[in-house]
């Protein structure tokens, strides 16, 4: 009896539970009571509340460019630091050639690679003084992972930045990510924002050339590099980066003295460090901030149709340095208030790590969404009414006993998948709700059928209770594992819909298993249990 009284117990809590968190699911306006509880509702994905759908493609092949060059940047400095002279320095194709004086300036090189940068190169040996250096496959695969979960961090947090309620971004294959906006209207905009890889470079003005002379000869030093101001003017600036925008950990937009757009920024301890060293031995000297920007752009090379990566790079600032500058700075110098905004939101988001562009893009109108939930609705009341009449027909007191714990199942889904983070309702999660009605009175079927047997086989009908439960429980169980399995599987490994269903699908196999065997258990020992004369009266089943 006092196992029957916690399972009473049980049940009471569950079904309270269920009934107060699914509440808010239908209502319009969900009542203050509700909501001061931590009750709210259930997040509508993008086929049933309306939205944009994007398909992006990663071009890692230019994170692979972008990084060689970096990397071929860092061992001439090295060689230079090391004071090693080579004949010929060259950077093709994302190899890197040498060719020394001797021999040994060869094998310097060569420890210095090794030591500096394990298992980053591998190294073949031309001739004596000459070497070729390329990547290595393992390192080139690191650096596609880590960019593809870059990209996704950095798409995560600019769509946080819109608003949208429960967005999915998440990676699609090796080289694209697919990212969900539930609700939004602005499409132009959105496509603005999670498309843009925009970011920032501080460099220090060459004020030592002359930009003009350098702009008619077309002979500019190897450390400086020809850019444009807004008004046209040629400027140079030096190769040295200062600070990107990966030092940024904070931006806001705003207006300074004068009224004009800004944006406010803090730097991380280390860019804060090296800012402030920098505008410190450079106080009345002039230092440009770049605005960087890549663009895919299909163009037709040689009669086909390609996609190519254009970067385009503005100076948006143009400033003296009047004192020493720390962690806490503003840029000046943006054309417009909505400009100064979206800097700050890239900046706050995070940089790409690779360009991307959309190769993918569906409109779901919210008319479309509410038909959708309609249609999912009716598909649930007619599933659930063809149920729930079969088991009252085919197993009377009993089928009611399964519809009560068909019922209580459907609510906890609901309370629950309006609890968890994250978690959101779609089209193939509804389906999955219907999939879970049929599979709840399954595990009934196989007990009261089972209670049958036992009843011809001469048991007393509380001992074919007893035995119904207990021998088909292993069954049950199996067969719910087995499901529960596939559908963590279809969670890790499918994308947006598939995702959905498989949280639906898992929802529903645990808590129909806590229906099926303790809340119809529960039932028929309230109606059984104390029924003295029981030993001689049937089962109405």
């Amino acid at each position: 009896m006092k196992i029957f009284s916690i399972k009473q117990i049980l049940v009471i809590f569950v079904l309270v539970f269920s009934v107060i968190y699914s509440l808010p699911t239908f209502y319009s306006e969900v009542p203050s009571w509700l909501t001061s509880m931590n009750a709210k509702k259930m997040n509508l994905g993008l086929d049933l509340k309306g939205g944009v759908h994007f398909l992006m493609e990663v071009d890692l092949d230019e994170v692979v460019k972008n990084k060689s060059k970096k990397l071929s940047n860092d061992i001439r400095s090295q060689l230079r630091k090391e004071k090693i002279r080579y004949k010929k320095y060259s950077h093709q194709n994302n190899n890197i050639y040498i060719e020394f004086n001797d021999n040994s300036f060869y094998e310097r090189t060569e420890d210095l690679i090794k030591t500096s940068y394990q298992n980053t190169f591998d190294i073949n040996k031309i001739n004596i003084n000459e070497m070729e250096i390329t990547i290595s496959e393992d390192a080139l695969n690191e650096l596609r992972i880590a960019a593809i979960k870059q990209n996704t961090t950095t798409l995560r947090n600019r769509v946080n930045e819109l608003g949208v309620a429960e967005p999915i971004v998440q990676q699609s294959g090796k080289t694209r990510i697919v990212v969900e906006l539930p609700g939004i209207k602005d499409t132009t905009r959105a496509k603005d924002i999670i498309g843009a890889t925009a970011t920032l470079e501080f460099k220090m003005v060459d004020e030592d050339s002359d930009a003009y002379a350098a702009e008619d000869s077309n002979q500019i030093s190897f450390n400086s590099k020809l850019y444009y101001d807004d008004a046209g003017q040629p400027v140079l600036l030096k190769r040295n980066v200062i600070l990107t925008g990966e030092n940024i950990v904070d931006a806001s937009s705003g207006f300074d003295r004068n009224s004009r757009p800004s944006v406010n920024i803090t730097l991380d301890g280390p860019g804060a460090k090296r800012f402030s060293n920098t505008t410190d031995d450079n106080i009345g000297k002039l230092m440009a901030v770049l605005f960087i920007e890549s663009k895919s752009e299909q163009r037709i090379i040689n009669g086909e149709s390609k996609r190519v990566t254009r970067k385009y790079e503005k100076i948006i600032s143009l400033a003296t340095i009047q004192e020493r500058l720390s962690k806490s700075f503003q840029i000046t110098g943006l054309d417009s208030p909505k400009q100064a905004r979206d800097l700050a939101l890239y900046l706050r988001a995070g940089s790409m790590a690779a360009p991307m562009y959309i190769i993918e893009e569906r409109t779901i109108g919210p008319s479309l969404g509410a038909d959708n939930i309609e249609k999912g609705k009716i598909s649930v009341i007619i599933g659930l009414i063809l149920v729930l009449v079969f088991m009252v027909y085919y197993y009377r007191v009993f089928g009611l006993f399964a519809n009560s714990a068909l019922i209580i199942n459907i609510l906890i889904i609901i309370s629950i998948m309006s609890l968890i983070p994250g978690a959101t309702l779609t089209l193939p999660g509804i389906a999955g709700i219907v999939l879970t009605v049929g599979m709840a009175v399954d595990a009934n079927v196989l007990i009261f059928e089972r209670i049958k047997e036992e009843i011809k086989n001469g048991s007393t009908p509380l001992a074919s209770i007893e035995l119904g439960y207990k021998k088909a429980f292993s069954t049950i169980a199996d067969a719910n594992i087995t499901t529960l399995i596939a559908s963590i599987i279809l969670f890790i490994f499918g994308t947006g819909p598939i995702k959905g269903f498989a949280v639906t699908l898992s929802i529903g196999v645990v808590s129909s298993m806590f229906t099926a065997i303790i809340v119809t258990r529960v039932l028929a020992n309230l109606l059984y249990e104390n029924k003295t004369n029981l030993k001689t009266r049937k089962l109405n089943i």
